[in-house]
Order: C-alpha cells, then structure tokens, then sequence
C-alpha cells in the first residue's frame, strides 16, 4: 500500500480523517452513554444503544450471547482474513452519581445513591466503538479483508460477562484482541502492559436460608400461645449474614501470608426479608470479591470461606446455598503486541487537553478551597509511557514473584487469542502537595464534561483503528504476535501451558440476583435497591 508523508498507509489516514471528521458526533454519543448511567446486569438502555448502533453500522447482531441479556455480540465481514476483536463496557458503579460540575452534586433528579461512571465505561466502550468503525470504513474504501467482532460486555465491575462469554466459547476463533482501558497507574498513563498483567478476580456469593425455623427447638416455652410469638426465636438468616461478615473480618490474617497484594471486599444485597416481629428472618445473602495474584490465594481465601458459611449455616439453623458470580484467570501477556500498539501510539502523540478542559480543573480546585494551579492536570498525562518504562516502575512496588496485580476481567480474553491492553490518560487533577488524594466526584465530573473526557477516547480511538489495520495488513507482524501466544500457551488453545475457563461451559450468568438498578414506577424512573 501507498504510505503518506506521516508514514501512515492510505487506509490508516482514512481511519485518522474518519474519527476527526465525526469527532463531534461520537462525543455526542458518549454522553448519551454516560447519562444513561446504568449498573452492573442492568445496563439495558445502554446495550441496546450500542447494539441497535452496530446493526445501523452493518454489523450482525447477536443479542443477549451466553444467556446474559445486555451482553451481545457484533460480526462485520469483509472477506476471508484475520478475525480480530474488541468490545465495549457500559456498566456504572452505585454510589457514583456525580452531575458534570465542578462541585459535588449528584446528577439532577438522581439519587446520591445512584450509579455514575468511575472509569469511566462510557469512554472507554466510546473510544473502542470509534476506532473500530474507522476500520470498518478504511476496510471498505480500500479493499481490505478480514473480519472485525465486537463484544458487549456488562457488569465489568463485577468481572461479569468475560469469563461467561470464554466459559461458553465465544472467543474461540479469535486470532487477536484489543483491550482498550484509561489509565489506572500513576506508572502507566499512555502505554502498554508489557509482561505484569491484571490479576485473577474471583466472587462468590453466600445465600443463608432458615426454612423451618419453627424446628429451632422441640417444645415451646411460652405456656400455653400456641404460635411463634412466645417461642425462643431461631437466629435465622440475618444473623447468619452477621456472623459471616464478622467472622470472616477477623479470620483475614489466618486466610494467607502477609505478602503480595491482595484484597477481599464484601457485599449484602439481602438481609432478612421479614417483619419485626418473632418471626426468624428467612434469607439473607453476602458476596465476596477478592483481587489476589495468584489463582491458589483465590482458591486458599474460598476454601476459608466456605468452610465458614458451612459452620455459620449450622449455628443459626439456616442451610447455605454457594455460588460463584465470576472467576477469572490471570493475565497472559504479549509483548509483541504491545510493541506493535505501542509504536502508533508513539507516532500518533499522547493526548492533549485544551484550555477549556483546564478551566474547568481549576473550578473543582477552587471549590474544594484549593488554590487553583496553572497546570491542574497531572503531568503525565500528556506523555507517553514506554511499555518496558512501565514494567521497571511495577517491578520496584510488587515482589519478585508477582506477575500479575489489580484485576479486570479482560484477561480472560487473553487465553484465547494474543491480546494487547492499551492504557490512555484520563483527566486527573495534579495534587497541590505530595501526599493530598482528590475525592472520587472529581474524577467522576470530569468523565461527563467533553472538553475533559474526549481527549482521552478519541486517542484510543486512533491507536486502536490504526492498530486493527496493521493487524490485517501486516501478516509478518501478527505471524509474530501470534508466535508469543503459542509460545507463552505451550501450543496454543489447548497447548501444554494453556488455562481453560475457570467457569463450566453451562454457567448461568448471575442476572437474576437483587442488584442494584432503575425501575419504572408510578413516581417516574427511580433508582432502587431491591
């Protein structure tokens, strides 16, 4: 192909005048996404948007994939060629509601409890949605085949449809995947993973049953009331989720040594379900999450915890139900992948925030009585940071013997076919002396201002379409991507060293559970907490 003064093929310049010349409109779409601010299982309105999208782009449209219902799948075609993937995001976090303002206020006619965009998803599923229309459109104009899939992937926050999309074989085939997500390490604003990748994230929750409380003792000691209100209560369900939370808090330190980083979060999405009165509660529920290096810490931390909720079931007359919400697998990485996405990223420049975006930095500033800084954003943010950099500054936090740290369920897809996680700044407030951390609405309003957020998704946009276009044009580089895949896997699918899905092939996604989403009610569209 014919290369421009830049150094770009004809296709990939295409790409590039593609995403500039709708810039203004995919902005536009960001927003819808990210006021539509669904959480995790709920996001109907926003897969819909994204679905019904695709099919107007061309796509084939395969809904609800793997029995999950705002999970989906895209296949666009243009002839025999690589099969490369990618996949957008478009779950909110409860809690989160934060207005596009400079101040701390929840979304006009929100909940403060509602959900809000952290990461934010809406970008990140922006800037992977751009950059895979854009080369769609270059495939078109100059004949280049190949086919692109794009995924749908809710409830990110709770490592949700990944690992249940690769249990049910939907990676299978793949022959690349770009992973695109802003930036989370201080270490790694504009760049690559390189060989320390994201951690296993694995949940399970515990649902404690009392059904026949009325067995808790074989006589009543009430005299003559012939009902529950005069018998010694059975401890019931609520008391069951009590003494887990509790017990479990203070068994942490027996549950693994003191070393490499890990966490264990908890979640009650029911409790009780009953009246105030002598009645023993009849359900309660309680999740657990846990980010650990390694898969026997996962394996170790449950192996506690069940043995808990056996014991807890039977002290307070309840029976307990076990299942797993995710488990995923450690991530695989690809250095010539990232090398290959790192060198557009180089020739492309790091993103850049204009003075309006400043603007509004310096007004979050002022209003949390700072004094507001001519540069108010992080320095880094518009820098380049080399893959193998990133790596040095990683090696020097974590232990020699950990490889893998944070989690995301995208690593998921890295079992399947060599895939690259791409890193892009996000807006991030410099902090006026060492040490000072920003609340979470900061980040949280920027996400919802254009001038703050666009910056960020449409450079991801340009590295992943020019990036797409190397894959299909370029059989020597992916020959040599994939070579790493074989090579780290022992074969391949399937080889020596390869990780199967930690979930079985029949595995019910947890949709049907009580979590947190809009409902529809006489008062209007209102935020619950079933």
């Amino acid at each position: 192909m014919d290369s421009t003064d830049q150094g770009w093929t004809a296709a990939q310049t295409d790409a590039l005048t593609f995403l500039e010349e709708r810039r203004s409109a995919f902005s536009k779409d960001h927003m819808t996404i990210w006021n539509l601010h669904e959480p995790s299982w709920r996001e109907y309105r926003s897969s819909r948007w994204y679905a019904d999208r695709l099919e107007a782009e061309g796509f084939a449209v395969e809904r609800g994939t793997a029995g999950m219902p705002t999970a989906f799948r895209a296949r666009w075609s243009n002839g025999p060629g690589p099969v490369l993937a990618g996949y957008a995001e478009y779950d909110a976090v409860p809690g989160q509601s934060q207005a596009p303002v400079p101040y701390r206020a929840p979304r006009p006619g929100a909940s403060p409890r509602a959900a809000g965009h952290t990461d934010p998803h809406s970008a990140l599923g922006m800037g992977s949605l751009a950059g895979f229309l854009a080369a769609k459109h270059a495939m078109e104009r100059h004949g280049i085949t190949g086919t692109l899939v794009y995924f749908g992937e809710p409830a990110e926050k709770m490592c949700g449809s990944k690992p249940v999309h690769a249990a049910h074989g939907y990676y299978d085939g793949l022959d690349a995947a770009l992973s695109f997500h802003p930036h989370s390490f201080p270490a790694l604003t504009n760049g690559c993973f390189w060989e320390t990748t994201s951690a296993p994230y694995w949940s399970r929750i515990y649902t404690f049953h009392c059904d026949d409380p009325h067995t808790w003792q074989s006589e009543a000691s009430g005299g003559t009331v012939a009902h529950v209100h005069a018998m010694a209560r059975a401890p019931g369900a609520i008391d069951a989720v009590c003494l887990m939370y509790t017990n479990s808090k203070m068994m942490k330190e027996s549950m693994l040594p003191h070393s490499g980083s890990w966490t264990l979060n908890e979640f009650i999405p029911i409790a009780g379900q009953a009246t105030a009165d002598n009645i023993a509660p009849g359900i309660g529920q309680i999740q657990y999450s846990m980010r650990a290096p390694t898969l026997a810490m996962c394996e170790a931390v449950f192996d506690v915890l069940d043995r808990n909720a056996e014991h807890i079931a039977a002290m307070t007359h309840c029976r307990v139900e076990k299942a797993w919400i995710t488990r995923t697998r450690p991530g695989l990485p690809n250095k010539a992948f990232a090398k290959l996405t790192f060198a557009n990223f180089a020739r492309l420049g790091p993103p850049v925030w204009s003075d309006e975006a400043k603007a509004f930095a310096r007004d979050i500033q002022r209003s949390l009585d700072l004094d507001p800084l001519e540069e108010p954003f992080l320095e880094e943010m518009e820098k380049l940071t080399p893959p193998w950099e990133a790596e040095d500054a990683f090696r020097r936090q974590l232990p020699a013997w950990q490889l893998n740290y944070a989690a995301d369920d995208y690593v998921d897809y890295t079992w399947h076919a060599p895939t690259v996680r791409l890193y892009v700044a996000r807006p991030t407030l410099r902090p006026p002396h060492p040490g000072f951390r920003y609340h979470e609405w900061t980040r949280n309003a920027m996400g919802g201002v254009p001038a703050c957020i666009d910056p960020m998704w449409s450079k991801a946009a340009q590295v992943i379409a020019t990036t797409l276009l190397d894959l299909l044009t370029r059989p020597e580089a992916l020959a040599e991507i994939q070579a790493e895949f074989r090579e780290r896997t022992g074969g391949g699918v399937g080889g020596t060293n390869w990780l199967p899905p930690l979930l079985p092939p029949d595995f019910k996604a947890p949709i049907n559970y009580h979590w947190p989403e809009y409902v529809e009610t006489s008062r209007g569209y209102d935020w619950s907490i079933p």
